[in-house]
């Protein structure tokens, strides 16, 4: 059987602890055997990130530190820029042929996919494996999207990294948020204030 790897990317800035609950969600799930998180450097579809890319994986590194099965990877620092998910994918499948990929989203990233660039390609290269997200329909989203979905359970933490750094930004806690390694890396490097 070849290896199954999930491919969970994201700017994580920061990371939190709903990024560790999915995680577990597609661990859990029967459909991968390890989970790699990527993380962007720039991501073509959103602003600038706010902490640099080297604090960012820091604090990624110390998120998932002792958790099983799980990696994180740079792998997208060394690609030319700007960083599309389908160049991705196919760089790793050249340098992984034995093993199965899927791309894993929330259910709520799932209806606008198909606004991402070369969507149609990611779904010629691998399959999707979606946490499931409670009150979302698939109405609007195209039927070759769900006929390349997979969907696993999961019980969504309604935290966003945009509220964390508002939080932060407010003199606001945070520490019910997101780990304690995360925190010290935070409050130590005095980000988002």
């Amino acid at each position: 059987m070849p290896p199954k790897i999930g491919l969970f990317g994201g700017t994580f800035d920061p990371v939190h602890k709903g990024h560790l609950s999915i995680a577990h969600s597609y661990l859990d799930s029967d459909f991968v055997d390890k989970l790699w998180v990527l993380l962007t450097p720039y991501p073509p579809h959103k602003q600038l990130s706010q902490a640099s890319y080297e604090i960012r994986l820091k604090m990624l590194n110390a998120a998932f530190e002792g958790v099983n099965r799980v990696s994180v990877s740079t792998i997208e620092n060394s690609l030319p820029k700007p960083s599309y998910s389908v160049q991705t994918i196919r760089h790793l499948k050249q340098e992984h042929p034995d093993t199965e990929f899927f791309y894993c989203m929330g259910e709520d990233s799932l209806s606008k996919f198909h606004t991402w660039k070369y969507y149609r390609e990611i779904l010629e290269e691998c399959e999707l494996l979606v946490a499931k997200r409670p009150g979302v329909t698939h109405d609007e989203v195209e039927e070759v999207i769900l006929d390349h979905s997979y969907f696993v359970e999961h019980t969504p933490l309604d935290i966003s990294s945009s509220e964390i750094r508002g939080r932060v930004s407010a003199g606001e806690s945070i520490e019910d948020l997101v780990p304690d390694k995360v925190l010290e890396i935070i409050e130590k490097e005095q980000l988002y204030s």
